[in-house]
């Protein structure tokens, strides 16, 4: 559940000439998003140290189009692109899950990699699904610092949405020994927390 704090972050001209017309997104652990003009976003800090590591990731990731664009970063903020579409778990209970997005968050986690991520995770709440089924990222964070070595949260969620086998089973066919070890993990991690 997002608390709600008193944001404030200096804004340069520019940032601060587009807030006058920002529509509030939404409010996280760490910050607050508001949709700015010429599809962007600008997301507040309340510490600095969060605002300073994910707009870092995201100019270490600006190749990438599983991320957005980073434009412009503060001391308290970042203004990035606005991504548009839904969140997974949002898609999932709407939708149900298909060997497309099975194979889109596959390609992901290969991304990740590719990428040299530490934390070869994310949560469904932090991954969205895009009007082509595209996914893209809105909160990437521990990225290069925390050491996960399979999708714990993204499959903790898909279990919670009853969706998790039918995840595997498109995995089995992408990378069989990928699936092998990514059902032996989240099956320890569960059973290890009395979740099955």
């Amino acid at each position: 559940m997002p608390r709600t704090y008193a944001y404030s972050a200096d804004f340069d001209q520019e940032t601060e000439m587009l807030f006058r017309d920002a529509k509030f997104l939404g409010e996280g652990h760490n910050g607050i998003v508001y949709e700015l003009p010429e599809n962007k976003a600008v997301k507040i800090f309340q510490e600095r140290k969060h605002c300073k590591e994910e707009g870092e990731i995201l100019k270490k990731v600006g190749s990438s189009s599983y991320f957005p664009k980073l434009y412009k970063m503060g001391d308290y903020f970042i203004v990035r692109d606005k991504v548009e579409g839904m969140r997974l778990d949002y898609y999932i209970k709407k939708h149900g899950i298909s060997y497309e997005i099975s194979s889109n968050l596959y390609e992901l986690f290969k991304e990740f990699k590719r990428l040299k991520f530490t934390k070869l995770d994310a949560r469904c709440r932090d991954l969205y699904i895009t009007h082509d089924n595209k996914i893209m990222v809105i909160d990437p964070k521990q990225c290069f610092s925390k050491k996960v070595t399979y999708p714990r949260h993204l499959m903790k969620g898909l279990h919670k949405l009853e969706v998790l086998e039918s995840f595997l089973e498109d995995i089995r066919i992408l990378d069989i020994r990928m699936a092998r070890e990514w059902e032996k993990k989240i099956n320890n991690y569960l059973e290890s927390r009395n979740l099955i």
